[in-house]
């Protein structure tokens, strides 16, 4: 027990206050105490640490530790003894002088000796580990990416495992949710009374506090096969969030329900008409069930609400509406004590019971005061899983410092849930709380946040990686897989991010802790048609933020005041219109080295003030989304710093079939260029084949790309190449052989294509190739037996008897049959 009161740093803070006590008593001890703090003082902070971590130390280390707690203690009794002794006593005090020398010299010696020693060590084991480390790190970090990272035994390495446990844990979650008692199904059931009960149509509501569970019980009625019986599967489920763009849901609501397109109206002009004409149609039709999630107002509410025969409307909200609007409410109870236990030791020991030996007493406080929220009772448990029992004392001990929580104090469980985070390494919750700068119930994209990570942390793309797999391990973030991954493989690139909506708050809560020009991210945690008052009032000091993030309308000239950022590397630039003018203090952001500009409109926007880009010289990152690019090689100066760009939903209005686009010239340390869901381009410009730094180029999902340059070979640096998703795509060059250092080749969905180069056998460092739904390659090449790196072939059934011979000839290759999957619904996203 000695070196778990050391950790608690209970005797070495009693220790000092008697130490201070004895400077101002004792003339004799005095030199010996003021020693003694020095050196206690300076072991505090390594006792602070390894009690945050929870790293179990190594058996002598620990022997050694237990020793110097009991010398600590006998310490303690001594300097009591020191202060209670008599002034005129002088032989005893001489005595006492003397064994306080002997404690100052022993204490002195262990710091000297023994704590060089373990540091010696340390420096030892940390460059024999860091030189291992770099031998591999090139190799396990491209392995992350393509998704044949094996060394955990699976197939998708790391990524693939987390996304993998994410899942299970997701579906024991809601399946446990609906089963965990009595309480919670009652609950179910009322909700299903109230929508299939007699009335033609209505709106219902589920109330409940942030964290409750509301909209996982909406995700299971609508998975209940009574209520799709019962609404003939016409159930539609849409977030609302905070800030919508109400015009453009009430559209995608219509466009659901009337199962009419409205592409090309106008929302004034089409609705009333319609809405007339499908009364009329829909009064024998059959019944509809809308469910509109996170709701937050009575004027976002009211224009969505179609009373139209059939249609029933499930608002879920943490605010209760009132019943000129709503029909019927269920208030969702919180969890009961036995349910609570059970959802907390599930998340805390893998198990819905207390492990042999811990104890109960300790569990069931923490639990109570977690007052039977789910998602407190999720996350509070898996950041204590593995944790020494220590950690779970001051756990229990700072929550109970805390406020209830009750429907009117959701920052009380902000700070419940606060302690979850305060205990992560430093690095791990900056993460967290970059999350905090996106948009609420958005998917974040994997790449925008690891590179985001990568550029404001200092850290490499791998140890990115596992921040992001430890948040997940924690559930502080959900790892969404894409639906057409197949079950054994998981790369990069079908992976997003997202983040429960009071998880975001918690984010944006703690970021939010300092003055104004004092805070490392400054965020607009809604969208509004404005600058932020408060940023406006405090322009004259310059803001020292790392992180800006901000969501607007349109933004004209006029709109922006300037300010004075010296300090920023990341902006996120979130908007919805058709025309934006990028701020113009965008020239004061020496240091910017990422660029996130998102539009969330319905369609392409125009950006006005391009020019700004001249100024940004240390820009390593951009990220455009649903933007139109006009004239690209008159857009900018070269950006000599510029590592990776991604152009996702945008309008090339034909900018890349323009002879005199000089990639090179522009993007002269290009090494990542992606296009994901681009228009309007038949081609690549010839001009990408001398960015000689490239080793990433992904082209997806671009029905009008017809055509790879034929000089693709020179591309000698690229490692992944992705043409997934492009019908009109007939062949790959024959150059592609020339690509000795691609690792993953992704053709998948490319239906046109109609067979693979023989010389594609010149790939001798390929590991994975994904060529599920080609339906015109029904042969393949006999030089594919020469790819003896390759480990991971993911295809269609036409082709896997063939494929089955190639993986006799190579060794440790896996060969996939993929299921087919067919949906846009990241789209609505």
């Amino acid at each position: 027990m000695a070196v778990t009161d050391f950790f608690a740093g209970e005797i070495t803070t009693e220790l000092i206050k008697y130490l201070l006590l004895i400077v101002k008593k004792s003339t004799l001890c005095r030199s010996s105490a003021e020693n003694l703090i020095d050196n206690i003082n300076g072991l505090l902070p390594i006792i602070q640490e390894i009690k945050q971590t929870g790293v179990e130390l190594p058996q002598i280390r620990q022997t050694q530790l237990d020793d110097f707690s009991k010398l600590l203690r006998d310490g303690y009794e001594l300097a009591g003894k020191v202060l209670h002794s008599g002034r005129w006593n002088m032989y005893r005090n001489l005595q006492l002088a003397r064994k306080m020398e002997r404690l100052e010299k022993r204490v002195a010696r262990f710091m000297q000796v023994t704590m060089q020693a373990h540091v010696l060590a340390d420096v030892h084991h940390v460059r024999f580990n860091m030189e291992q480390r770099f031998d591999v790190l090139e190799h396990r970090l491209k392995a992350i990416k393509i998704g044949v990272d094996d060394r955990s035994g699976g197939g998708g390495g790391c990524l693939g495992e987390a996304v993998k446990r994410m899942e299970e844990d997701e579906k024991w979650f809601e399946d446990s949710f609906v089963n965990l008692g009595a309480g919670i199904e009652l609950g179910k059931r009322k909700v299903k009374e109230m929508l299939m009960g007699e009335q033609d149509r209505g709106v219902f509501e589920i109330c409940g506090i942030g964290g409750s569970g509301k909209t996982t019980l909406a995700k299971e009625i609508c998975k209940d096969d009574q209520v799709k019986s019962y609404f003939k599967d016409k159930i539609f489920f849409f977030t609302v969030s905070q800030s919508p763009n109400v015009e453009q849901l009430r559209k995608m609501i219509w466009e659901k329900i009337s199962g009419c397109n409205l592409h090309g109206y106008g929302y004034g002009e089409m609705f009333p008409q319609w809405n007339l004409q499908y009364q009329w149609n829909t009064k024998s039709a059959s019944p509809v069930l809308l469910i509109l999630d996170d709701l937050w107002s009575a004027s976002v509410l009211e224009p969505l609400v179609f009373k139209i025969p059939g249609c029933k409307i499930l608002v879920v909200s943490r605010i209760k509406f009132p019943p000129s609007i709503i029909d019927c409410v269920y208030d969702l109870e919180l969890l009961r004590e036995d349910e609570a236990m059970s959802l907390f030791c599930h998340f805390a020991f893998g198990h819905n019971s207390f492990p042999r030996g811990f104890s109960q007493k300790l569990v069931k406080e923490i639990v109570d005061e977690c007052e039977g929220l789910p998602l407190a009772l999720k996350v509070i448990g898996s950041s204590l899983k593995g944790k020494p029992e220590m950690l779970w004392t001051s756990a229990k001990n700072r929550l109970s410092r805390c406020q209830p929580v009750c429907e009117s104090h959701e920052l009380q469980l902000l700070e419940r849930m606060k302690l979850s985070i305060d205990c992560l390494p430093e690095k791990v919750r900056e993460c967290f709380l970059d999350l905090g700068a996106f948009p609420e119930d958005k998917r974040i994209p994997l790449d925008v946040l690891i590179n985001m990570w990568v550029e404001l942390h200092d850290i490499d793309e791998e140890e990115a990686f596992h921040i992001l797999v430890e948040l997940s391990d924690k559930n502080l973030l959900n790892l969404v897989k894409d639906a057409r991954a197949g079950d054994m493989y998981t790369s990069y690139y079908e992976i997003s991010v997202f983040q429960h909506d009071v998880l975001r708050d918690l984010a944006i809560h703690m970021s939010n802790r300092d003055d104004i020009n004092k805070r490392k991210r400054l965020v607009m945690p809604r969208r509004d048609t404005s600058f932020p008052r408060e940023w406006e009032r405090n322009v004259d000091e310059p803001f020292h933020a790392r992180v800006i993030s901000v969501h607007t309308d349109e933004m004209r000239e006029m709109d922006w005041f300037r300010m004075d950022c010296p300090k920023v590397e990341v902006l996120i630039l979130n908007f919805a219109s058709s025309e934006y003018f990028l701020p113009p203090f965008l020239e004061n952001m020496p240091k910017l080295r990422a660029l996130i500009i998102i539009n969330y409109s319905a369609g392409n926007a125009v950006l006005h003030n391009m020019s700004v880009f001249s100024h940004l010289t240390n820009l390593r990152s951009l990220w455009f989304e649903k933007i139109s690019i006009t004239h690209l090689s008159d857009s900018t100066n070269p950006l000599n710093n510029l590592r990776k760009i991604s152009l996702v939903l945008c309008d090339m209005k034909n900018s890349l079939d323009e002879s005199d686009v000089d990639l090179p010239g522009l993007f002269p340390q290009l090494s990542e260029f992606t296009m994901d869901h681009c228009i309007n381009f038949n081609k690549l410009p010839s001009s990408i084949c001398r960015l000689h730094k490239l080793n990433s180029l992904s082209i997806t999902n671009c029905d009008s790309l017809y055509e790879l340059p034929s000089d693709l070979g020179e591309l000698q640096t690229v490692q992944v190449l992705r043409i997934y998703a492009c019908p009109h795509l007939k062949r790959l060059p024959p150059g592609i052989g020339h690509l000795v250092k691609l690792k993953y080749l992704d053709i998948s969905q490319c239906v046109g294509l109609r067979c693979l180069p023989e010389a594609i056998g010149c790939c001798r460092n390929l590991e994975k190739i994904d060529m599920r739904e080609c339906p015109q390659i029904d042969s393949l090449p006999s030089a594919l037996s020469f790819l003896e790196s390759l480990r991971c072939v993911i295809c269609d059934d036409e082709v896997f008897c063939q494929w089955k011979d190639v993986e006799k000839a190579v060794p440790g290759l896996c060969v996939q049959v993929a299921e087919e999957c067919h949906t846009l619904d990241w789209l609505s996203q």
